[in-house]
């Protein structure tokens, strides 16, 4: 019985991560809508165009190969797998001890490889020009996302998830501004990682600026279902991360019931709405730079994550 109850709520998270994606996608345009005093669409309009999508059959380019036609589903899968593997509502789930970050960041890394391959492999100007600049940006927010990872280690002596939040929510934390900017990168990292302004503008199609939406423009019907569904989660796996790193409260410990883990829940959902508010008016009130300019805000990325891992060099209570 106690198999089974870890099997269902370890599958409560993986349909909770899948299932609120596209609604914190839906939410964070409806709120910059209202905030540009448009009505904007729906919350759940992209559930409509998921669906509607779904419904299509695929258009395959005739040069295409077997990786154009495998990509989607190589990449829906390790995005789903990995924000699965973050700690939303509860710690000490069944499969906690592979929710490792250096895990999450090779399953992202995966991801992108594949996209990147995918969007040169029909052979088009704009994939090639968005996939040798999805490899710029990673180049430069992956090192960033090591040393977040570094300063969190050395700090909870581990890279596992559940046990970072554990030590995160404990009073034996205290302020410490290696943490803070540890935090600041780790949202610059999730703004690139995601394209979202000022890095890239996920509501234009641009063939100067766009870099995601560069990639995937030849897919089509089920197969760019996945692709937007894998967007979504991706960025529901940032937020994740950075709530549960550094906002660990209301995360269930391992052990509890089942009302702890609903009001996990439920502080969950409540932290994915300030969540989609904050990035609504960051979005609304800052321009999108130029590409030229995205080294400059990774590389401050960079910085902030090797200032705060040498400070707890120096200190370890910094």
């Amino acid at each position: 019985m106690a198999l089974i109850a870890d099997l269902a709520v370890q599958g409560l998270q993986m349909v909770l991560v899948v299932g609120a994606a596209p609604l914190l996608t839906g939410t964070v345009r409806k709120l910059k809508a209202r905030l540009l005093r448009r009505r904007g669409p729906s919350i759940i309009q992209p559930y409509r165009d998921l669906l509607r999508l779904l419904r299509k059959d695929a258009v395959v380019a005739e040069n295409a190969s077997w990786l154009f036609r495998v990509s989607p589903y190589l990449i829906f899968a390790a995005t789903w797998v990995a924000a699965a593997l973050v700690p939303t509502f509860g710690t000490g789930l069944l499969f906690s001890w592979s929710a490792d970050l250096i895990a999450i960041v090779a399953l992202l890394g995966s991801a992108r490889f594949v996209v990147t391959l995918a969007g040169m492999d029909v052979g088009t100007s704009f994939g090639g020009i968005g996939s040798s600049r999805e490899v710029m940006i990673a180049s430069l927010a992956e090192p960033a996302m090591i040393m977040i990872i570094f300063s969190l280690a050395l700090l909870a002596r581990s890279t596992q998830l559940s046990t970072i939040a554990a030590f995160m929510s404990s009073p034996a934390v205290g302020l410490r501004v290696s943490l803070a900017m540890a935090s600041v990168a780790l949202v610059m990292v999730g703004i690139a990682e995601n394209g979202r302004i000022p890095i890239d503008n996920p509501a234009t199609h641009l063939e100067l600026t766009m870099v995601h939406e560069a990639m995937v423009l030849e897919y089509s019907g089920r197969h760019l279902a996945l692709i937007e569904l894998a967007g979504a989660l991706k960025l529901l796996l940032y937020v994740s991360l950075i709530v549960c790193l550094f906002m660990p409260w209301g995360i269930a410990p391992a052990g509890t019931g089942w009302q702890t883990h609903l009001l996990g829940a439920a502080a969950y959902l409540g932290k994915l709405t300030v969540a989609c508010v904050a990035l609504a008016l960051f979005e609304t009130m800052v321009a999108k730079m130029r590409v030229f300019r995205v080294p400059n805000f990774l590389g401050a990325a960079l910085m902030l994550g090797l200032l705060g891992t040498l400070l707890l060099f120096v200190s370890r209570g910094l």
